[in-house]
Formats: C-alpha cells, structure tokens, sequence
C-alpha cells in the first residue's frame, strides 16, 4: 500500500484571500493534480474546528444509538406510511447493510417547498427526533462544509480562467441538492458486496459519486479505499483527525469534459460498528449541466437540469430504490 497516492493539502491560502494570491494559486495547482492523478485528496488547515466534528459525531452516533422508533420518525414513505417524504430522511440497515440520514439543506422550511418544483426538495422536521441543541448544530455544520465545497469548486473555476462567482450560478442555497448524511455501519454479519476485481468482501460496494465534490470526514477505524486509475490497484485512504478526505463526482466529470473524473471507491467489510459523515455537494436541482460552464467554448446542446443527471446516477443505488 502507498500511503502516498492520497495528497494531502493544506488550503489555508484558500480561505484567506480572493484565490489571487501566489500561494492561493499553487494550493490551486496541487488540487488540480489530485484531481486529475487520483480523483482524491485529503485538506487541512480547511477552517472547520475538529471540536465541530467530533460534536457532529456524537450527534450521528446518538442518534443511531436510539430506539428504531426515534430513527424512524425520520424514514421515508417506503418505511414509515406516516411520513410524506421520499428522499431524506433514514434508511435502516436492512437495505444494504448500513443505515443512513440524508439531510437536505437545513434552511428548507414548509413554505418553501411551495416555490421550488423538484421532487428531491423536501422538508425534513428534524425536532421528532433531534433535540433544539442538536439541531443548531447540524445546521452549521451543514453551512460551514458548504462554504468550504464552494471554495473548492471556485479554486476549479479559478483554472478555467473564469470569474469564480460563477459558482452561484450552479449552487443556491435551498435549491442546492446538496446533502449531508451519516453512515453507520452496524455489526455487518456479512459483507454486502464480494470484489468481482479481487474478491475482498466490502460494507459499501464499488462505486462513484454523482456530485461535484464529496467532503468526508472518516473515522479512526477507516475502511475506506480508492482505486488508482492506472495500475486499477486499491488503496487505502488513511485515517487523519484533523483532515477532511475529498473526492470527485459525475457532476463534475461532465462539467469539466471529462478533464476531472470520478473515482471508483469503495468500503471494507469490517465486523465492527464505525460511522462516516460524507457531504455531496450538489448543483441545484434547476442548474442546467453544461460541459461550456466551465470551457469557453459554445454548445448548442440545451444540457441537462441536475435533477435529471442525479436522477440517472441514483438508480445503481439500492437505498434509493424508493
């Protein structure tokens, strides 16, 4: 194993300036590197206090440490007839051997859903299950991971030679699909998915995102893999209290023509229990994907609303299977 196939980068030049700056502009050229190289990239010195993690944490752990009838409050439809939501919400362990809360953007409330038409906008009342504390929480959380995606995709932007406040076009708040989910994976009494590549037994199968950007925190325990695009080798993603691991999507694949492709990673099986708390950054559900957003040249192709592209990429998902 290369514990060097994952670049860590430091991005503090990033959150001090206008990404003009010499030592904005190197930071830049590393992430484009991994980008390119491996499609993953762990950041420190990225702005979120450990002490905030490790309380979001706690609040995922608890939570999945309740009573089944507490999570599933939170359950879509498909789970709990009560509720109206489809999307968000929890998903037990039953439906590919870990359980999972997607949460949308926390500042989504019932008047909103009036104004924007997408089926994936939902309104999730976190107070059934959540205490206020918590909930304060959660929603900062959720602010500060997308202020630090945004940067991230403004540094690419930055590449292209454009004006990087163009990243408000693809990204509104409320209307973003953006999530934030907890994964915790229980006593896997059986692997999920057996490699057809190596035959290694998995807890979370082969896969790519379909974001712009995933934004992970890891826990101690690990389990996390990628695949190195050109000896199709795995390797593991190591475990680093203060960094943050970042990987490509779909999303931004089509978006860059293929420049920046998603990266196949996956999950070992491992008998003992361990959560990760993943942020997909995602365009709004109206933005119309693009391959001239970020290239100069022009298209006559009238692209594709990424709730349709999110839509395509979520059926290989058995949890959304809805």
């Amino acid at each position: 194993m290369s514990k060097n196939l994952i670049p860590t980068i430091n991005i503090s030049s990033l959150l001090k300036s206008n990404l003009n700056s010499l030592s904005a502009k190197n930071t830049i050229k590393k992430i484009e590197k991994a980008c390119i190289d491996v499609g993953f990239f762990q950041v420190v010195e990225h702005g979120i206090d450990i002490k905030e993690i490790n309380n979001i944490c706690k609040i995922g752990n608890k939570f999945f440490n309740s009573s089944k009838e507490n999570k599933n409050k939170l359950a879509p439809k498909k789970w709990n007839k009560k509720n109206k939501n489809t999307y968000r919400g929890y998903f037990p362990n039953s439906v590919n051997g870990k359980e999972g809360l997607d949460l949308g953007d926390l500042k989504i409330k019932p008047h909103n859903l009036k104004k924007y038409k997408s089926q994936y906008i939902e309104y999730l009342n976190l107070n059934k299950s959540f205490n206020k504390s918590s909930i304060k929480s959660l929603s900062n959380y959720f602010n500060n991971i997308f202020s630090l995606s945004e940067i991230l995709f403004k540094s690419i932007i930055k590449l292209y030679k454009k004006d990087e406040n163009i990243s408000n076009q693809a990204f509104s708040r409320i209307k973003t699909l953006s999530t934030l989910r907890f994964n915790y994976y229980p006593n896997q009494n059986k692997p999920v998915e057996i490699s057809k590549q190596d035959g290694v037994a998995l807890g979370c199968e082969t896969h790519v995102d379909s974001g712009v950007f995933t934004v992970l925190h890891q826990d101690k325990k690990g389990g996390l893999q990628v695949q190195n695009r050109k000896n199709k080798k795995w390797y593991d993603v190591p475990f680093n209290k203060n960094a943050l691991i970042v990987n490509t999507g779909l999303a931004l694949e089509y978006l860059s023509k293929g420049k920046f492709k998603a990266t196949n990673h996956r999950v070992l099986w491992n008998k003992t229990k361990r959560m990760s708390v993943p942020f997909f950054f995602e365009p709004s559900y109206d933005f119309r994907m693009h391959s001239s957003f970020l290239n100069n040249s022009k298209s006559n192709k009238k692209g594709i609303f990424f709730q349709n592209f999110l839509k395509n990429s979520l059926k290989k998902f058995i949890e959304y299977q809805r």
